[in-house]
């Protein structure tokens, strides 16, 4: 698999007699017959997976300098030599009274902090508690038994998880069960609360194990064990998951952080201003289908602004030495028009030889001028111009060279653009843009920033309204832009490629043909289906950013796509209607006291299962007729999503004759042919804000 850049960065101290240690090296000096018993060398592997950096911090003090190499900090179970085997050469296990300011520092500004306590604390001599009692949490020295509740010895203690919802997140989504091994407990105040605790029957009754606290911009978390994490025990129960999500749950902060902005000299440059301008003054002049009335308009002053818009475009061209060919035709296609007396536009030439697919290089940048429309905007053909910048990341270009093989596909991010490009459009096709004769088509653009942003507002308005128990790494991918703008990337590339592959009829669905506005959906949708198994698939080998993937999926399909939009053929909307309604029917989410309860592991299943009858809809449908196939993909949806009561479609009714051309009953279809429930229609109105894209600083 790939390797990627790290999203965050964990310190692991191993300079105060640890007695753990993330070198493999270091914890067979530490334990030569059993290193294992030394060693979170695998707990760093798990983060490393989930793209969370791990170094040791081996000497010197913990200090600002320090820690401004980290997000998140660990100090596991420092001890005296006397009682524990600890890391060779480390200084004593007490923090200095610098080493607790600047970690107070350091969490009260949005650091994160992660402590490994032990039973009988005090006996350690290390001072944990000087520091952790300022965040409203102290390691009791104990010994917690529990002959009731254990994993094959009383003082194994299986925990009571609580899963609470705090802030939109569940730190313990996807943990079932946890075990702790000779674990002290822990007292509580100011806020602080429990995440496991004992359970009545222990010698400590319902003492806390595992606790959170909220502190300034900053996180921390307690646990009373640090052997759950270790080499031994860390693939016991569901210990990983709760590792993950802990570390990522205390470096929420780090997620939140804007992604760095690159200059861009096209942009920069004084012809690009006076190109935007002039285009974005042509267009207030044109007519829907891109022409302009003469009548109407000055003809000087028309001539004037495109030979301002042809200057500009050729003085840019020393920012896009690979565009040269396109930038002699574009020219010529604004001439012509203008030559031929701004009738409608035909940029034919110009689209044949804008070729961005073949520029897959991160980072690169392209000039574009077209008449076009824009999808989920404007469908009037006019001028726009924009900088797009390629986001081609080595491991992106890795897996479409060896894995998804798509040579059209192009992800884009906005640099710049004109005024027509205020509105939800993401996509830039061939097919939006003007042209007399058949058009070519070489690439297909999607501005995953523009996506990754609508996704990113929309499930932060709606998680919050419904109390959605988003999981650590959810919340990671709403709270980052670079993040989400990757999974939109890697989405695209899967979803893009599905379009073309899998048991489909004669006739691709993407050909432009008339159909009932649901064969789309389902094309839409078993394309998404595609890329959530490929995602899990990725992850099961080792690639953990595509967990990403599959929660942008799901919470895209199912909070988004159904409430934007007109109710008019929506069928994207109706894609989301149908996963939400499959995975409320079969049990995997739950709408209960006002609250969206997602079931993420039961999910994922549900996705699969449902990607099957989707499956095998498409495999069948070349034994039938295309309006029995109509029909039948008709009671798939249905089964699921109720049509209106008016449907001329439902089983119960329809009485279709089969024709050479059944195109005649798409007639009977109504433009919402399967409404909102209920639960949409009040999410719609909550969401309206939400549901308007800010309109963007002024250039």
């Amino acid at each position: 698999m790939p390797t990627r850049r790290p999203a965050a960065r964990v310190l692991f101290d191993e300079s105060h007699g640890e007695s753990w240690t993330i070198r493999p090296e270091v914890a067979r000096a530490i334990q030569p017959a059993h290193p294992e018993d030394s060693s979170y060398a695998l707990a760093a592997q798990a983060l490393a997976r989930r793209d969370v950096a791990v170094t040791a911090h081996v000497q010197g003090p913990l200090d600002a300098a320090a820690l401004a190499a980290a997000d998140v900090l660990v100090l596991a179970h420092p001890s005296d030599p006397r009682w524990e085997r600890t890391v060779p050469g480390a200084a004593g296990p007490v923090l200095g009274d610098a080493e607790l300011e600047a970690i107070e520092t350091f969490v009260r500004a949005g650091g994160g902090l992660l402590v490994l306590g032990e039973e009988e604390q005090e006996k350690y001599a290390n001072n944990l508690n000087a520091l952790v009692t300022r965040f409203g949490i102290t390691i009791e020295s104990d010994a917690v038994s529990d002959y009731e509740h254990h994993d094959g010895a009383p003082h194994w203690v299986l925990a009571d998880l609580d899963h609470t919802v705090a802030g939109g997140v569940d730190a313990l989504a996807n943990v079932g069960s946890a075990c702790f091994y000779r674990a002290g407990r822990l007292a509580l105040r100011d806020g602080a609360r429990a995440l496991a605790r004992s359970s009545g029957m222990a010698s400590a009754p319902r003492a806390p194990l595992l606790a959170a606290a909220q502190v300034g911009a900053g996180r921390v978390v307690v646990a009373a064990d640090s052997d759950l994490f270790g080499d031994d025990c860390i693939g016991l129960h569901d210990h990983e998951t709760l590792w993950c999500n802990l570390v990522l749950w205390a470096g929420a902060a780090a997620f939140a952080r804007p992604a760095p902005r690159r200059r861009s000299p096209a942009h920069e440059d004084p012809h690009w201003a006076q190109l935007r301008g002039a285009v974005d003054r042509v267009r207030l002049a044109q007519q829907r289908d891109g022409s302009i009335e003469l009548a109407r308009h000055d003809r000087t002053w028309l001539d004037a602004e495109l030979q301002t818009i042809c200057a500009a475009a050729r003085a840019l061209g020393e920012h896009f030495p690979h565009q040269r060919e396109y930038i002699d035709a574009v020219v010529c296609d604004c001439q012509a028009w203008a030559r031929e007396g701004f009738g409608r536009p035909d940029f034919t030439a110009s689209l044949a030889v804008f070729r961005p697919e073949l520029h897959r290089r991160d980072g690169i940048e392209h000039l574009v001028l077209f008449p076009m429309y824009k999808q989920n905007g404007s469908r009037d053909q006019v001028l726009e111009a924009l900088i797009v910048r390629v986001p081609w990341p080595d491991w992106l270009a890795e897996l479409e060279a060896t894995r998804y093989d798509n040579p059209k596909f192009v992800p884009v991010t906005l640099v710049d653009h004109t005024a027509g490009y205020d509105s939800e459009c993401a996509v830039l096709f061939p097919e939006t843009v003007a042209v007399a004769d058949r058009r070519s088509n070489n690439f297909g653009a999607i501005f995953c920033d523009r996506e990754a942003e609508r996704f990113r507002r929309m499930t932060r308005a709606a998680a919050t309204m419904l109390s959605l128990n988003l999981p650590p790494d959810a919340a990671a991918l709403v709270a980052s832009e670079a993040i989400s703008e990757q999974a939109f990337a890697l989405w695209d590339l899967i979803h893009d490629r599905a379009h073309s592959r899998g048991n489909l009829p004669f006739d691709p669905f993407m050909i432009r043909q008339r159909m009932p506005y649901w064969m789309y959906a389902l094309e839409e949708l078993r394309c998404d289906l595609t890329a959530y198994a490929e995602a899990a698939a990725l992850e099961r080998d080792g690639f953990g950013f595509a967990s990403n993937v599959r929660h942008a999926i799901l919470l895209d399909r199912m909070l988004r796509f159904p409430i934007t939009g007109q109710r008019v053929r929506n069928y994207d909307g109706l894609a989301g209607q149908l996963l939400f309604a499959f995975l409320h029917r079969s049990g995997r989410l739950h709408w209960t006291d006002g609250r969206l309860t997602i079931d993420w592991i039961a999910a994922g299943e549900g996705v699969l299962e449902l990607r099957a009858l989707v499956d095998e809809l498409y495999r069948s449908g070349i034994d039938r007729s295309r309006l029995q196939h109509w029909c039948a993909a008709h009671d798939l949806v249905a089964a699921h999503v109720p049509p209106t009561t008016a449907s001329a479609w439902r089983a119960s009714r329809h009485a279709f004759s089969d024709d050479e051309d059944p195109r005649r009953y798409i007639d009977l279809v109504h433009d919402d042919e399967f409404p909102l429930s209920i639960f949409y229609a009040s999410l719609r109105g909550k969401l309206g804000d939400a549901l308007r894209r800010p309109l963007r600083a002024a250039a």
